[in-house]
């Protein structure tokens, strides 16, 4: 039996993507948590104080000697670190307890023009060398190795059990009713309204959820004709999609738990998140931009869902690493 860390990204998060995403990693890893003693720590939070870690040394060694660190995917890694709060709260002081970590479907977010020194010396520090890194687009691949760690393109841990047998359930037709999603913090009034007004038009029944509590402050700006609201937790959001029902929004996780509950999806593309997930994995998207000239066509049109170049083996070849002295 091993010692198992989770870095957990969806604890402390103001985003319940990062839940779709940890949820996915138990489901889609089970090889992992069958037969190992499992236990987390937030990623969004500081963990321990320099006098607490000074302290009780003893307990810190619970956290710090296990045999493997997962930092569990989303966008964890970035390319300055020189940031106020970063989505993986380490520094220079508090990264003891974190050395060795290993990514497991993480990528990376740009938010300067280049690595900057800082970055590349704490990644150093944390980032394991003797593991393959899984990460979740080649983006962050190449992130990875001009840093000299070695990296597979899994994707995200979220599309993994997106197999044939999965998409084929997926309806072509579209139902009579849609669930869809607004993203507060990249918002185009215009073209959402239009979203809103396109679903109306096409769907009886009208259902919003909301990824983050501030995405329904935004879509009270824009429209005064409510849909109805599921209520912003992950249950919720399930429950819903056990029903006949179709996603469309901008909420790329969102989009991604729909099409694990075997939904017809169309993901509303507003950064390079989505952008590069259909590039590499077929994800069913259109561009924001987009919306007036293809959006009503394509929920009216027959369509298959087929999400294609997950690479099942090179995923299974990067869980063996752990799996084969078990």
């Amino acid at each position: 039996m091993k010692k198992v860390l989770l870095l957990d990204t969806s604890i402390a998060t103001l985003n319940i993507g990062d839940e779709i995403i940890n949820t996915s990693i138990r489901k889609n890893f089970k090889e992992l948590f069958d037969d190992n003693y499992i236990f987390s720590m937030p990623t969004h939070t500081l963990n321990f104080s320099f006098l607490q870690r000074l302290l009780y040394r003893k307990r810190m060694k619970a956290y710090s000697d296990v045999d493997y660190k997962f930092l569990c995917g989303t966008n964890a890694l970035y390319t300055n670190m020189i940031r106020p709060l970063p989505g993986w709260n380490i520094n220079i002081f508090n990264s003891s307890l974190v050395k060795e970590t290993i990514c497991l479907g993480v990528g990376a977010g740009i938010n300067s023009s280049s690595v900057n020194k800082y970055t590349r010396f704490l990644y150093s520090k944390v980032l394991s060398r003797e593991y393959i890194h899984s990460v979740r687009d080649d983006y962050t691949k190449e992130f990875l190795e001009k840093m000299g760690f070695q990296s597979y393109n899994t994707g995200c841990p979220t599309i993994w059990g997106l197999t044939p047998d999965i998409c084929i359930r997926i309806p072509k037709n579209k139902s009579n009713s849609v669930i869809f999603t607004l993203t507060c913090y990249q918002p185009d009034e215009i073209k959402d309204k239009a979203m809103i007004r396109i679903l109306r038009k096409n769907y009886q029944y009208l259902y919003f959820w909301p990824q983050t509590i501030n995405d329904l402050n935004y879509l009270r700006i824009l429209t005064d004709e409510m849909p109805i609201i599921v209520s912003p937790n992950l249950f919720s959001y399930d429950e819903i999609l056990n029903k006949d029902i179709d996603y469309v929004g901008s909420r790329l996780h969102g989009g991604i738990r729909a099409l694990q509950h075997a939904k017809r999806t169309i993901i509303i593309s507003i950064d390079y998140r989505a952008r590069n997930m259909s590039k590499s994995y077929q994800l069913p998207i259109i561009e924001r931009e987009n919306i007036l000239d293809e959006l009503d066509h394509i929920i009216n049109s027959n369509w298959e869902t087929k999400i294609d170049g997950i690479d099942f083996e090179l995923v299974k070849r990067w869980k063996n690493q752990f799996l084969t002295d078990n």
